[in-house]
């Protein structure tokens, strides 16, 4: 029985499209060609997602008509629902897949953009009502990615305690036993989870979501480390009477310093800097005495 219709991935759209056309038996002005999903690349080394596609026979060739030989070396069939990503991508990928439906079904809103000085959020705060749903979808994706991670832990949502130039918030905290391995390398597991969390949930609420994703108190420790490390930092630019920089830091990091100093009377702050060597510098007011 010949096929009507057949839908395949591939590392790109042309790949998908080629091996559809090998499985068919059918030249490419014999289709109408779908797109169900873009090939994407994920952040923080989280695998790429393969392009997807539908192909549909509209004409098929006469028994008079040799069946033009497709171009591209033959592949293995493919069976016609394809399968969740490759193996060597880790499981928080299978969760994206599992839970993010088809870019046609919902426009996928802008990533929510991390806070930095000299590239502040204009965004108007959500509606207390908003950031209620914001936290029970956010709670619900959380808790499906970790079932999809294997991992035992128990997520438990708290409106953050925010100051005067921070948005209303809520912070989704995961506790339960052996969780280093959420936090990774310097957090940045932790980044990548609270990436997906935020993208899936934007996702289904069109809208940008935020929300923030901890493990055991551990942003919470290191944001006061953070603070108390700017203070000091601070009052050593003002004895020195000039600028002193601090280590590299991620977005979220830069951003506690900022906002630590913002106020103060006798500093101001500034990120120099590119990409992974993108660091604060604090810096004395004019006429600060030393």
């Amino acid at each position: 029985m010949m096929l009507d219709f057949i839908e395949t991935s591939g590392a790109d759209i042309e790949s998908a499209v080629m091996r559809a056309l090998s499985e068919l038996g059918v030249t490419r002005d014999q289709v109408r060609v779908d797109v169900i999903e873009e090939p994407l690349r994920r952040p923080l080394g989280l695998g790429t997602r393969p392009a997807r596609v539908r192909v549909t026979v509209v004409s098929r060739p006469t028994s008079a008509e040799p069946v033009a030989s497709v171009s591209q070396p033959q592949v293995p069939a493919t069976p016609k629902v394809i399968a969740a990503p490759p193996p060597a991508d880790p499981p928080i990928a299978d969760a994206i897949t599992a839970s993010v439906k088809p870019p046609e079904a919902k426009p996928i809103p802008a990533v929510p953009r991390h806070f930095d000085a000299d590239d502040e959020e204009h965004d108007a705060s959500s509606t207390p009502a908003e950031l209620d749903e914001e936290a029970d979808m956010s709670t619900d994706i959380l808790r499906t990615l970790l079932a999809h991670m294997r991992i035992k832990g128990e997520v438990f949502a708290r409106r953050a305690e925010i100051n005067k130039h921070e948005a209303p918030h809520w912070i989704l905290e995961i506790r339960g036993r052996d969780l280093a391995g959420l936090i990774g390398t310097k957090g940045e597991m932790l980044i990548a989870l609270q990436y997906i969390t935020r993208l899936i949930a934007s996702h289904e609420l069109s809208r940008r979501a935020n929300v923030v994703v901890d493990v055991e108190g551990y942003k919470a420790r290191k944001e006061m480390m953070l603070k108390r490390l700017a203070k000091r930092m601070a009052e050593q630019a003002i004895e020195r009477g000039r600028p002193i920089s601090l280590e590299p830091m991620p977005p979220q990091e830069r951003r506690i310093i900022h906002l630590a100093l913002r106020d103060h009377p006798s500093v101001t702050t500034e990120s120099v800097g590119e990409g992974d060597r993108r660091k604060v510098t604090i810096v004395p007011r004019k006429g600060q005495p030393h």
